[in-house]
């Protein structure tokens, strides 16, 4: 078998979609990869007589064990480039995705070693996101998405999802990035979220707060004077 760019591509960009939506299917890895359904049902095809994915009759996509073994290395690669992007050199948190897109592919062995032994073996990206973490797991935590706070909560933001760069730069514009402290005002008639941030009154579409993930924190009480 002949492991080439695309294959691992394709291979991680399933592996993500479950992490993500819970389930990967054909419409989802062509949105994120940006190529037409049928280039995506032609890798399938190749996917799947190489043994790395199993589809369903109902087109829900799984990785064989020999496919999660790749994806997960590239994964894993992935999550060292931008940990080397973001605290090494210093790019800006919501650019060092799509840069460790091109590069990820390219970190050998001998590299990979060296990264680990720099950065450390565990650690967050810096959208706050670990290889080995799904939604479900995330909820199992007590993270929920900004969306689901209740009104007059106060959250954390922990994590996000990091494939769309536009809108990654626009929640550092508004300053919504791992770590920062947000107060839900509550849902809107037009769909939006409103929030409190850094004193400052915000809108946020659904689609847009289902995208970050958020724990609760618990107000102190004030001392009596």
């Amino acid at each position: 078998m002949e492991l080439t760019v695309s294959k691992e591509d394709y291979l991680k960009a399933i592996a993500e979609a479950e992490s993500e939506e819970g389930t990967a299917i054909a419409a989802t890895i062509a949105r994120w990869l940006g190529v037409t359904p049928p280039a995506v049902a032609l890798a399938l095809r190749r996917l799947r007589r190489d043994k790395l994915v199993f589809v369903d009759r109902k087109g829900r996509i799984t990785l064989t064990a020999a496919g999660r073994r790749i994806s997960d290395k590239l994964r894993y690669r992935h999550h060292l480039v931008e940990r080397l992007l973001h605290e090494i050199l210093g790019m800006e948190w919501y650019k060092v995705h799509a840069e460790a897109e091109r590069l990820e592919h390219a970190v050998s062995e001998d590299l990979e070693l060296r990264l680990i032994e720099k950065l450390g073996r565990d650690g967050l990206c810096p959208h706050g996101n670990q290889i080995d973490k799904s939604a479900a797991d995330r909820r199992k935590l007590g993270l929920q998405q900004l969306w689901d706070a209740p009104a007059g909560s106060l959250v954390r933001v922990d994590s996000m999802h990091e494939r769309d760069r536009k809108l990654l730069e626009y929640f550092d514009g508004l300053g919504i990035r791992p770590a920062a402290q947000l107060k839900v005002l509550g849902r809107n008639y037009d769909g939006t979220l409103s929030l409190r941030l850094n004193n400052k009154p915000t809108n946020l579409g659904e689609a847009a707060a289902r995208k970050v993930w958020v724990s609760r924190l618990v107000k102190r009480p004030e001392r009596a004077p």
